[in-house]
This record gives C-alpha cells, structure tokens and sequence, in this order.
C-alpha cells in the first residue's frame, strides 16, 4: 500500500461523500442517487450514511466495517484513474474504486437500473 492509499484511507467520510454528491450533482443527478448507490455497495442506511458516527469515520473504515457488502459489487469492471478496478490488489482501495466507477456512470448520465442492475437490496433504505 502507497502513501497515498494511506492517506486516503485515514480521510474522513465528512471530506469524500461531498465530493462524490458534488460530482453527480454537477451532471444533473442527485445526492438521493448517491446515497442509493453507497447503500446498494454497503448496507450503510440514508440515516447512518448522515450520522455524525459514520461522517466522522476514516474512510478505509468506513468499507472495512460496512453492515452489508453487497456481493454485486465484485461484477464492477472498467476503470478509474487509468487503472482496471477489477484488478486491484488491495481490497480496501478496490472498494473506494468501485465506488468511484459507479458515481462516475451515474454521473455520465446512465440510468440507475444500468448501474445497480440488482436494485432490490437499495429499495430496503
């Protein structure tokens, strides 16, 4: 693990979740679409996504200690920052990279069945 995963890892979720909205947003999507996409990947609630606990989280503790991975999850594919998230090494950073890859698609305009195909676990918030 490089310094800067580290240093990723050890930022808090109260930095990174505005950034995600911010990016969706900026594309005409919305913060509801957001927290929709991190409970299908997580199984952290709308509620527990706004606490105070899970906002003042590291964000490599915040997949660490996720309630509810979704296993969907592993048939993400495509890439972010130049890199093939399906092929990195290090469990942690391949989830902030499949997060990232499914707030990119939302934010090229994909439609929310196309991203999360099995969208019944992200009804259940």
């Amino acid at each position: 693990m490089g310094f800067m995963d580290e240093k990723l890892y050890q930022m808090k979720v109260s930095k990174i979740y505005p950034l995600l909205v911010a990016k969706a947003e900026r594309k005409g999507r919305t913060r509801e679409e957001v927290d929709e996409i991190i409970s299908w990947m997580t199984g952290y609630s709308c509620q527990q996504l706004e606490s105070d606990e899970v906002q003042n989280m590291a964000y490599g503790d915040f997949f660490r200690y996720a309630p509810c991975p979704n296993p969907g999850r592993y048939q993400i594919t495509g890439t972010v920052c130049g890199v093939r998230v399906e092929q990195i090494e290090d469990p942690i950073l391949r989830e902030i990279r499949y997060l990232d890859k499914l707030v990119d698609e939302l934010a090229k305009g994909k439609a929310m069945e196309k991203i999360l195909p099995d969208r019944k676990n992200s009804r259940d918030m």
